[in-house]
């Protein structure tokens, strides 16, 4: 349909007071300045967006101006990647100019800007009412699945963060985080481990994990994480913790480091051992056990240690009483020590002794044989 045939059917229209409601404007002959929105409730700090139509009956050169902003508000008119104070109509169908307009932060209330058109004949105005409320337009959150995660030192720990934009534009958004020192602190955008930044669409969600890895030597307690996620150039600081439980980890060895024995059979000895605590925290009810030959014997003093502190040891002493029948020889010795939170095995080689008696046995058993072989030679050896 050609603008004149609309013009007509619009008068018509406004004259059986059947003509749809429009942006307000002043009509002038040929000359229209429309707009869908003409007044709007926004949040203060955000960008206003109009969409303007002009439309003429003929070919012509359009002048467009802008009064009552606000002296802190900031307005422009915008078509084909450009500023513009004049639009060019064809006659036919609209010419459409985008006209931004900043709010600042500190905005209260209901202002009204006026746009004016002029095509040198004729001039039409349409007033634009922006009402500011906090919030009104939407608003931008952060937040985490889980603010708080407790483990041990040795494991890493992931924090997924929801970014909520209910504003009516897509917003840019980025994200930092630092942990205590020492400790290591990485931000996973959208999925992606290279990406730098993300888009949030209006009215959309997007994502980001933050994964954090205490330093080796952290001590039991909470530790703070410090998260910034920066959307549409504004902040949003987000606190997590990290409790650490410590981590559990015990040697056991002998205090010079030998692990090697010896003694007699049936004769007690005692062998020590060093208990030491390489965790972070401390390790409790500890005792020592042993896997030792059928009819051998270990006891252990002391019996229990009620807890061992990180960084700590203790000294256990055991008494090992080979059994009376062993054979002279190397032997196996398992030996365990148990906490609650840990444990660690060490084995050692004893040795038992030859006995003094088996040994004078068989040396009589040799002087024995020796002289009856003696005897033998001197009976028969001459015949």
């Amino acid at each position: 349909m050609s603008s004149r045939r609309r013009r007509g059917l619009l008068s018509l229209a406004l004259a059986l007071g059947l003509a749809p409601a429009m942006a307000p404007a002043t009509l002038a002959a040929g000359l229209t300045l429309t707009t869908p929105y003409p007044s709007v409730t926004v949040s203060p700090g955000t960008q206003v967006t109009f969409d303007l139509a002009i439309e003429t009956t003929n070919a012509t050169r359009v002048n467009l101006s802008l009064s009552g902003t606000p002296a802190t508000w900031k307005a422009s008119l915008h078509g084909g990647g450009f500023v513009v104070g004049a639009v060019q109509t064809n006659g036919d169908d609209p010419t459409t100019v985008r006209l931004d307009v900043d709010v600042p932060d500190d905005a209260t209330g209901t202002s009204q800007i006026t746009v004016t058109a002029n095509d040198g004949d004729s001039t039409v105005t349409l007033a634009l009412d922006i009402k500011v409320e906090a919030d009104a337009g939407g608003e931008v959150t952060v937040n985490p699945d889980f603010p708080e995660q407790r483990g041990t030192s040795s494991q890493s720990f992931t924090f997924n963060l929801n970014i909520s934009n209910q504003t009516p534009e897509d917003l840019v958004f980025t994200a930092t985080a630092e942990g205590p020192t020492g400790w290591t602190a990485d931000v996973t955008l959208t999925g992606q481990a290279t990406a730098v930044s993300g888009t949030v669409k209006a009215g959309g969600a997007s994502n980001a994990a933050v994964r954090v890895t205490p330093a080796d030597d952290s001590a039991a307690g909470t530790y703070p994480i410090a998260v910034v996620v920066t959307v549409g150039g504004k902040q949003y600081p987000v606190s997590l913790s990290v409790e650490v439980t410590g981590s559990y980890s015990m040697i056991v060895t002998t205090p010079t480091t030998n692990l090697s024995a010896s003694g007699n059979a049936g004769a007690a000895m005692t062998q020590q051992f060093t208990i030491q605590n390489t965790g972070t925290a401390p390790i409790n009810n500890v005792i020592m056990s042993s896997q030792l030959p059928t009819n051998w014997k270990a006891t252990f003093e002391p019996g229990t240690t009620a807890s061992i502190a990180a960084g700590q040891s203790v000294t256990i002493t055991a008494t090992i009483t080979p059994s009376s029948d062993a054979v002279a020889g190397d032997y196996a010795l398992s030996f365990t020590a148990r906490g609650d939170e840990g444990n660690d095995q060490v084995d050692i080689r004893f040795t038992v002794n030859p006995s003094i008696l088996g040994t004078l046995l068989g040396i009589a058993i040799f002087i024995v044989a020796i002289g009856g072989l003696y005897w033998a030679f001197r009976r028969y050896g001459r015949r």
